[in-house]
Order: structure tokens, then C-alpha cells, then sequence
């Protein structure tokens, strides 16, 4: 999200040849170059930094005094940032005081090793980067906090001061699912400048090593229950163009659908095809804007949709907009509960429910949860259980959430859209 990012200054240089970052990063939609890790002044005589490409490529770039491009590790491999829903373990390993010049700098994407650089350019041996020096550190921007933000979320950030370690140190393959997870108490030593975060624990700059080398938060650095263990849903920038009006514009870590005009709806990264669904959303936009929220096939797949908009308060069924609830506004939110099983769906205004509506014809298939813009000035904040609106968090939890946080109470026997509720009851 645009200047958020996170900052630290260390009181003194720790090891500059050896050390090794590591991260769990789900990416949302990229646009711009996007930082994950960097220190110095990007632009200047010294500076490290490890980014995503606008293009989707990733990219390890140093410069110092004595050598305007002295490290270059460059992939297009877009393959990496296609899936929007999809968290990634990756760790930079470096060691320049090793002989052969492509053990210097190894990088691991999901416990493998990736090496399929194009014309990779390595560190001298023994060479000090400008990594781990008494300088600012930055996460998810550039160090000037100008540009290059993160659009995305990040989840146990690990940096090692003095070692070189390869991805088993912080993540394992699971036994059952043989799904590359994260290790939640890894064995391994920081040094001096290292440092954990969890962003899960008191303010979200909280060093969770023995350091204590807290990080300043910049900006609205917003905590999630999303972590590569449990995915909740987030809207699909892949999945759109209805009637060839374009894509949804997408922002906050897609949860913000926000467009200028036309018809553009927004589906979910995570279907069903059995059980009971809750979400959330609410109307931010202007008064005489027109917005629509409900479940429905994947656009890609079919275009069976129930759908309760914002302007009169009619319900799509299938058939047409017929009379259903009352009319909402900006600042209203609308809870939506989707019973696959028997095919009908309830909406609540403000926790109200407004009636239920049966035979939808929308459990034939997979179905998703969606949400759409109309007008000028719409925009719509989804709600999947991660306690937030856009930026603005809850005012008053409720209660049946399952480990979610809706703003109104989680009708009885209906769950959050993630991967853990869709493995027990999906």
C-alpha cells in the first residue's frame, strides 16, 4: 500500500559478507517495482536491494563506490506473482566469502533452489555489501520512502546477522499435505543485527528474536489473520472483464474494489461447491453511486449470480431484480451468508437481516463470492474475516467467527472463507 513500509536504522555495521533474509510474501497485484528488502540510498554510490519488476520478474541489485554494478541476479520469470491468492518462502543466502562465485548469493523460492538467473553478475569474493552496515534498512519501499511500495502481504520476516543458511532453517515440507509451510520457532542464531517479525504480535515493527531490534512502522501497515498457513480469500484482479468493461481496479492487498465507471465485478480467490459461507462488505462510496455484493459462478465459467444492490434494494435471483430489502448507503455494511447446500442466500444490513432467498441456481457449479462497481465514485471494502474494512478495522467484533472478526455477528453454522474452514467444511 502506498507509503507504508517499514524502517530501521542499525546503531552499527554487523557482518556485511555473510547473512541471509527470509520471508513468507503473498504479492497483490503488481503495478511498480515492488521492494521486499533494502539498505543504502538506491541511486547513489552504495545500496542493495531485492525487488519484484513491474513485469513480475525479481531482481537482487548492488552498487558501491569502487563498482557502479558489482552484483546483478535478474529472472523474468513471471511465474512467481500469477497467482494472487498464492504465499511464497523466499530466502536470500549470502556468503562472499565463499571461492566460487555462484555460492555467494543463493536464493530459495519454496525450499528450492532457484538459479535460472540471466547473466548473472556476483559479488567479489570477501566483498562487504552495503547490507547489515549502520545504515537504514527497509521493508517493502525504498530506503528514501518515496516509491517502489509493496502491494501485498508479508509474514515472518527472518534477517540472520553472520550466517548463510538455506530454506529448511525456516520452513519444512508437511507430512500430510506435502505443502511447503513455515517453521514457527526456527532454530537458528541472528547475531547481532537480526531480527524476527511476526506481524502478529503487539505493534507490527516488534522484533520477535531476543534482539529486540524493533522495526518503525511508515504509514497504514494493516495486521491480517491471513498467513501462509491459513489463506483467506482477497479478490481476483485475474478474473473480470464482464462484458468486455475491463478488470476491477483492485487496492489493498485486493480487498478495495474501486473503479471511475462501468460494470465490474470482482470474484473471490477461494470457491465452494458445499457448505455455509459468511463475508462482509461495505459501501464507501458516493451516495449516488451504485454498488452490488453476493455470490455467484466465476465469470471465466458462468455468469449465474445472486446479487443485492445498493441503489433500491432488489435482489437478483437468477430471473431479474425483484423487491427484496431496504436500500443502503455509504457506511452501511452488508453481511452475506450463501447456503451452497440448500441454494439460497441471506443478507443483513448493519446486522438486519433482510429475508432469505431459495432456489438461486447458483450451487451448480463452483461459486464465489463477489462483489461489483457500477458508477463513478463506488467502492466497495470486503470483509472475509480479517477484522478490517479497507484500512479501518471493526468497531465491535462478533461473535461465532470460527477465529474470524466480522463486524456483526457469524450466523450460527456459517464460516469464513479460508483454507483451514474449506478443508473441515468445504
Amino acid at each position: 500500500m502506498a507509503n507504508t513500509y517499514l524502517s530501521k536504522t542499525f546503531g552499527s555495521a554487523g557482518n556485511r559478507k555473510t547473512f541471509t533474509w527470509s520471508g513468507w510474501i503473498r504479492a497483490c497485484g503488481i503495478s511498480s517495482d515492488s521492494a521486499f528488502f533494502q539498505s543504502g540510498t538506491q541511486g547513489s554510490t552504495e545500496f542493495w536491494t531485492f525487488n519484484i519488476q513491474a513485469t513480475g520478474g525479481v531482481y537482487i541489485q548492488g552498487k558501491t563506490e569502487s563498482s557502479p554494478d558489482n552484483t546483478w541476479l535478474y529472472t523474468n520469470a513471471v511465474k512467481f506473482f500469477k497467482d494472487p491468492t498464492a504465499w511464497q518462502h523466499w530466502v536470500v543466502a549470502v556468503d562472499t566469502t565463499q571461492s566460487t562465485n555462484t555460492n555467494r548469493i543463493k536464493v530459495y523460492v519454496n525450499g528450492t533452489q532457484f538459479s535460472d538467473w540471466l547473466s548473472p553478475i556476483y559479488p567479489s569474493q570477501n566483498f562487504d555489501t552495503a547490507i547489515n552496515n549502520a545504515s537504514v534498512h527497509t521493508i517493502g519501499a525504498r530506503t528514501n520512502g518515496a516509491d517502489n511500495y509493496f502491494n501485498g502481504s508479508m509474514s515472518h520476516i527472518h534477517f540472520i546477522d553472520g550466517t548463510a543458511y538455506d530454506a529448511s532453517a525456516f520452513g519444512e515440507t508437511d507430512a500430510t499435505t506435502g505443502i511447503w509451510k513455515p517453521k514457527v520457532s526456527p532454530s537458528v542464531t541472528y547475531g547481532t543485527n537480526g531480527f524476527f517479525l511476526k506481524f502478529n504480535e503487539g505493534a507490527l515493527g516488534t522484533d520477535s528474536s531476543p534482539n529486540g531490534n524493533n522495526f518503525t512502522v511508515n504509514g497504514s501497515l494493516t495486521p491480517a489473520k491471513d498467513t501462509p498457513d491459513n489463506v483467506y480469500a482477497t479478490l481476483n484482479p485475474l478474473d473480470g472483464n464482464y462484458n468486455n468493461n475491463g478488470v476491477p481496479s483492485l487496492s489493498n492487498g485486493n480487498l478495495v474494489n474501486t473503479d471511475s465507471a462501468g460494470y465490474k465485478p470482482a470474484f473471490g480467490t477461494l470457491a465452494v461447491s458445499k457448505g455455509k459461507w459468511y463475508y462482509e462488505y461495505r459501501f464507501a462510496g458516493t451516495p449516488d453511486s451504485w454498488v452490488f455484493g453476493g455470490w455467484g459462478n466465476s465469470l471465466l465459467g458462468g455468469s449465474s449470480l445472486s446479487v443485492y444492490r445498493n441503489s433500491d434494494g432488489q435482489l437478483f435471483d437468477g430471473s431479474g431484480y425483484n423487491a427484496y430489502g431496504a436500500s443502503y448507503s455509504a457506511g452501511d455494511i452488508i453481511g452475506v451468508a450463501f447456503d451452497y447446500d440448500n441454494d439460497q442466500i441471506t443478507f443483513y444490513k448493519n446486522g438486519v437481516s433482510q429475508g432469505t432467498a431459495t432456489s438461486l441456481g447458483i450451487n451448480t457449479d463452483l461459486s464465489f463470492p463477489m462483489v461489483g462497481v457500477v458508477s463513478a465514485g463506488a467502492s466497495i471494502d470486503v470483509n472475509f474475516g480479517n477484522g478490517y474494512f479497507g484500512t479501518t478495522p471493526v468497531s465491535s467484533a462478533g461473535s461465532n467467527g470460527n477465529g474470524a472478526i466480522f463486524e456483526f455477528d457469524c450466523p450460527n453454522g456459517y464460516y469464513a472463507l479460508n483454507t483451514k474452514n474449506l478443508a473441515t467444511y468445504g
